[in-house]
C-alpha cells in the first residue's frame, strides 16, 4: 500500500486501545477507534497514536489488519490527568518523528483530536509536510463558560484552538451546532466540513427489553432510567439524580436509576461518583439505585435495551455518542438542549431536551416518557431509524475517507523531513 493512503489518527490523551469507562476513556476513544477500524475496512493504512500511559501497557496494539494503536512514550508511564499533559507534548512530537523513521514512511495525513493533540499536529508541520485535520471533541470557548474556576491552562488551551482553526487544512465538525459554536466563540476564518459521529448499528438494538432485562436480573416491570458515561461534575449526573428524585416524590412507583460508568478511588471521576452517591444517599433513593461500574462490550448493549429512558443531563456536548447508542438500541433519549444533543436527540420525536442543569425540567421530562408506553414505544423507533440514515460509524468513515481523497488530490503528500535524532 502506498504512502498516500497512510494516516495518522492521533489522540494524546485518549488512548483508542483502553477499555471504555475508565478514567479519560469516553466518547473521544470510541470516536477515533471506530473511525480508525472502519477506515481501515475501507483501504486505509491507520495508524492511532496516544501516550502510553502505563508501564505494562502494550506498545503496539493492533485491531484489524489495517489498523493498530501505536503508544508514544511521553512524560511518565502512568496516568496523568489531561490537564497536565501539555508540558510532555515536545516529547510526544519527538517521538512520533522518530517512529516515522524507524519505519521509514510518514503520513501525508494526521487527524488530530482535542486541542492537545491539535498541537501536536500544528508542531509537526514544522518539521513536515502534512495535512493536518482537527476534530475538537470539546471546545475551550463553551466549556470555560460551564465551569466554576477556569484552569490556569485556559489561555494556552484557547490560543491553539484558535490557530488551529485557522491554520488546519480542515476541521471536523460533528455537528451543525458545533460549527456554529467555532465561527461564534472561535474564529471566522478556518475550512470546515460537518460530518457527525457513528455507532455500530449492528451492535445496538438487536435484544428485546424482556431478554435484556432477564439478563441483567432487572425486574420486569420497573421503570428503568440509565444514565452512561464518565463521573464527571459536567456531565450533570447530579441534574439526573435530582430529577428522579422528583418524580418518585410525585409518586412515579417502580422507579430504577442505573448510573453506569467507571472511576477510579481517589482520582477526580471516583471523587465525583463518591459525590453522586453522597447526593442519592441524601435523598434517601438507595433502594433502588444501582452502581453497575464500567460497561464493556458484554453487557452495554443489554443496559440500553433494558432501560425505558436514556438520560445525557451533560452541562454540554459537542456531540452526545450516548445518545445515538441509546437511540440505536430503540430507547428514547432525554438530553440538555446543548451542543450536538441538539443535533443527535430530535426533541417530540426521538426524546426530548431540557434547559442544562434543570432539575425540575428533566424531572418532567422523564415523567412523560415513563408515564405514556406508547409514545415511549413510538419514541424508540423513530430514535433506531434517525440512527440508521444517519450515524452509522461506515457511512462516517465514507465522508471522512472523501475528504481525505480530497485533501491528498489539492496537494500531493511531499518527502519527509530529516528529523535529528
Amino acid at each position: 500500500m502506498g504512502d498516500n493512503k497512510r494516516i495518522a489518527l492521533v489522540s494524546v490523551h485518549g488512548d483508542p486501545a483502553v477499555e471504555i469507562g475508565k478514567e479519560e476513556a469516553g466518547g473521544q476513544n470510541v470516536y477515533v477507534r471506530q473511525v480508525g477500524e472502519a477506515l481501515g475496512r475501507q483501504g486505509w493504512q491507520v495508524d492511532m497514536f496516544t501516550r502510553k500511559a502505563s508501564a505494562s501497557d502494550a506498545e503496539i496494539v493492533e485491531h484489524s489488519p489495517n489498523c493498530r494503536t501505536i503508544r508514544l512514550v511521553a512524560g511518565p508511564e502512568e496516568f496523568v490527568p489531561r490537564q497536565e499533559i501539555y508540558g510532555y507534548l515536545p516529547e510526544f512530537v519527538e517521538q512520533l518523528q522518530k517512529f516515522q523513521q524507524q519505519q521509514q514512511y510518514y503520513y501525508p495525513l494526521v487527524h488530530t483530536n482535542y486541542w492537545l493533540s491539535a498541537k501536536v499536529g500544528m508542531e509537526l508541520k514544522k518539521h513536515q509536510s502534512i495535512q493536518q485535520i482537527h476534530t475538537y471533541h470539546s471546545l475551550g470557548a463553551v466549556k470555560y463558560n460551564s465551569v466554576k474556576v477556569v484552569p490556569t491552562i485556559a489561555t494556552t488551551r484557547l490560543n491553539v484552538e484558535k490557530t488551529c482553526l485557522e491554520t488546519a487544512e480542515r476541521i471536523v465538525a460533528t455537528s451543525p451546532q458545533e460549527r456554529e459554536h467555532m465561527r461564534s466563540l472561535v474564529s471566522s476564518k478556518g475550512n470546515i466540513d460537518v460530518i457527525p459521529c457513528g455507532t455500530d448499528i449492528d451492535r445496538f438494538g438487536h435484544v428485546s427489553r424482556r431478554d435484556a432485562r432477564r439478563q441483567l436480573d432487572i425486574d420486569p416491570a420497573a421503570l428503568v432510567v440509565l444514565y452512561v458515561g464518565r463521573f464527571d461534575e459536567r456531565k450533570g449526573i447530579e441534574t439526573l439524580v435530582r430529577a428522579v428524585g422528583q418524580s418518585m416524590l410525585r409518586g412515579l412507583a417502580n422507579i430504577q436509576l442505573a448510573i453506569a460508568g467507571g472511576s477510579r478511588p481517589g482520582q477526580s471521576d471516583g471523587i465525583e461518583r463518591d459525590r453522586i452517591e453522597g447526593i442519592v444517599d441524601e435523598l434517601g433513593m438507595r433502594d433502588f439505585t444501582r452502581f453497575p461500574g464500567r460497561l464493556g462490550d458484554d453487557d452495554l448493549h443489554l443496559y440500553y435495551a433494558a432501560a425505558n429512558v436514556c438520560v445525557v443531563p451533560s452541562h454540554y456536548e459537542p456531540f452526545g455518542l450516548v445518545a445515538i447508542e441509546a437511540m440505536a438500541s430503540g430507547t428514547p433519549v432525554v438530553a440538555s438542549d446543548v451542543g450536538g444533543l441538539q443535533y443527535t436527540v430530535v426533541s417530540e420525536k426521538t426524546g426530548l431536551l431540557c434547559p442544562p442543569q434543570d432539575d425540575e425540567a428533566f424531572a418532567k421530562a422523564i415523567d412523560r416518557i415513563l408515564s405514556q408506553p406508547h409514545w415511549q414505544l413510538q419514541l424508540g423507533k423513530a430514535a433506531r431509524k434517525r440512527v440508521e440514515q444517519k450515524f452509522s460509524w461506515q457511512g462516517v468513515a465514507a465522508q471522512l475517507s472523501e475528504l481525505y481523497e480530497e485533501l491528498l488530490v489539492e496537494e500531493p503528500a511531499k518527502q519527509l523531513v530529516s528529523v535529528s535524532a
